[in-house]
């Protein structure tokens, strides 16, 4: 089961990941966690995908992390202590690689996401939900406050909601998810990879550069003040301006036809 617990499966130029643990709920195991990270790693590198989708096979997005794995690691000396360091680490370069790999990320989501489930929605450049869905960051109910789904849910939606999901434990449904901000669309469940799909080939379909660029700098300049920011956009807009492609792109939009890019 390792060996297909991360599936991917190519269709153009997107890349379509499926968490392939569905006995176990799709958690973020060590496997789940390793193959997500090789696989980032791999599309750092793939100049010829320029979106990715992100599923859980099953029935469920994903139930956050392994808690028999975590229950496990505790067997030790420490008591754990190097285990779930060590842990919550490589989950959160996960959760970090998938905003810094050029390509947009898009969460599809279904059934649950709960927990270390719901930071990887929440981790995502964008996310689409099936009606029915379920979203929560439930470790209080069992005593342990999902400090680290905190960072990228506290990103998403505004603070008291946030701080509302993290001290209750209790689920919101699909619809709240996306008035607060935290996906972009619900749809029926029997439209969900339709529009996933859509949106994803929308994103693919742009100058692969200029997103790619354009990604990079939109969370950079979220760290920085106003100003700061300004001149930091400023510069990648120059940067952006001089590629080969966007003046062919400025050019075809003047002359009313399609742009001839260089998609390599």
């Amino acid at each position: 089961m390792t060996d297909n617990i991360l599936l991917r499966q190519d269709r153009g130029a997107v890349a379509e990941l499926t968490l392939n643990s569905p006995e176990r709920l799709n958690a973020l195991s060590d496997a789940m966690l390793a193959a997500l990270s090789d696989q980032l790693a791999e599309l750092r590198e793939d100049t010829t995908i320029r979106a990715v989708i992100l599923r859980g096979a099953g029935k469920v997005f994903c139930a956050g992390h392994d808690l028999k794995e975590m229950q496990a690691g505790r067997q030790s000396e420490d008591g754990g202590r190097a285990y779930f360091a060590d842990l919550f680490n490589r989950c959160g370069a996960v959760m970090m690689g998938l905003q810094r790999i050029p390509q947009p990320v898009i969460a599809e989501v279904h059934g649950i996401a709960t927990a270390a489930g719901c930071q990887l929605v929440a981790s995502c450049d964008m996310a689409v939900a099936a009606q029915g869905t379920k979203f929560g960051v439930n470790g209080v109910n069992i005593g342990l406050f999902c400090s680290t789904p905190m960072v990228a849910l506290s990103r998403n939606i505004p603070r008291k909601q946030a701080f509302e999901m993290l001290t209750t434990g209790q689920f919101i449904p699909a619809e709240r998810a996306e008035a607060l901000g935290l996906v972009n669309r619900v749809v029926p469940h029997e439209q969900l990879q339709d529009a996933s799909r859509e949106l994803a080939d929308t994103v693919a379909s742009k100058l692969g550069a200029a997103v790619k660029i354009g990604k990079e700098a939109f969370y950079e300049q979220l760290q920085m003040p106003l100003d700061q920011a300004y001149a930091y956009a400023g510069d990648v807009m120059v940067q952006n301006m001089l590629y080969r492609d966007t003046n062919e792109g400025i050019s075809a939009f003047l002359d009313k036809r399609q742009p001839d890019w260089d998609q390599s």
